[in-house]
């Protein structure tokens, strides 16, 4: 007798079958596909990896030669521009033994001299310097935050000038407090490097007496007619080239570069601008060589 239940079961059996190999074959399809693909991405790839590492190599042969001549042109670009000039170099914060470096390099290519190299300390040690100006008006300094300022002018006169003796003897007391380095002695100087620590951290109270101070001290620079040049490197984070802008002085962001030695050099011999690499600069180098040799 004949059972269609059998023959049900017979003909989805073999529909599955069908269904199976189908399912195979498409795997193995795909499989084929994917391997094929994978290989055509893999070798694309490779081919663009080369043609980039030819191209850094390009690049970096292009920029030694050009690094090696900068390097070779700036004996001449500066040759005698600060011929006998002794410059000043100030620390507003910590100490930099590599830009006291660069600073010194740059200087002994133009002629000049490092005479002075200090380093205030922020924050200030407003009661240390009270206390050693002790029977002078600063003996109250603590507490005005004018009187720091014009403390502040005091140091930057004394510091380009020589100044007064009353200057020099309280200026000899409170150098302890007031300093956290100085190399070198007070004299007459032609030209200042300035280099302005990021003063984040500070107190509210901190942070204004050490503006005061600093715009005092720059006053005073200034009204004995000596330059004074902002600098820093070009990876100082964050930039102090907009508090050197505020301040009205000159500027260089990239004095770890032979071109930013360059630029400090002809700021100190009177070209005015803000120099660099930065988004803040108004130029790489000032247009037209600035100042005439020094004596």
């Amino acid at each position: 007798m004949f059972d269609y239940r059998y023959h049900a079961l017979s003909l989805a059996a073999v529909l599955f079958a069908l269904a199976l190999g189908v399912l195979i074959g498409v795997a193995i399809g795909d499989s084929n596909l994917v391997s094929s693909a994978k290989s055509g991405i893999v070798h694309n790839l490779n081919s663009e990896i080369g043609e980039a590492r030819h191209q850094v190599g390009q690049l970096q042969a292009k920029l030694s030669n050009e690094e090696a001549f900068a390097n070779g042109l700036y004996p001449l670009a500066v040759h005698e521009l600060l011929n006998g000039r002794a410059i000043g170099l100030v620390f507003l914060g910590g100490s930099s033994d590599r830009v006291n470096s660069l600073v010194r390099t740059a200087l002994s290519g133009a002629g000049a001299s490092l005479a002075t190299v200090v380093a205030v300390r922020e924050p200030l040690d407003l009661e240390g310097i009270a206390r050693d100006a002790a029977g002078t008006r600063y003996a109250a300094l603590a507490s005005s935050t004018q009187l720091v300022e014009r403390f502040g002018q005091l140091a930057g006169r004394q510091l380009v000038s020589g100044g007064q003796l009353v200057s020099r003897e309280l200026l000899s007391r409170v150098r302890g407090s007031l300093l956290s380095a100085f190399d070198g002695q007070l004299g007459r100087l032609e030209g200042l490097v300035l280099v302005r620590a990021d003063p984040s951290g500070m107190t509210p109270a901190q942070t204004e007496a050490g503006l005061a101070f600093d715009s005092g001290l720059l006053a005073g620079v200034a009204a004995a007619g000596v330059p004074v040049v902002g600098v820093e490197l070009q990876g100082s984070e964050p930039s102090q080239v907009p508090w050197y802008k505020s301040k009205g002085i000159s500027s260089v962001d990239d004095l770890d570069r032979t071109p930013g030695q360059a630029a400090l050099v002809y700021a100190l011999a009177g070209d005015r601008g803000s120099y660099g690499i930065k988004p803040t600069a108004d130029s790489l180098l000032p247009s037209v060589p600035g100042g005439a040799p020094g004596p």
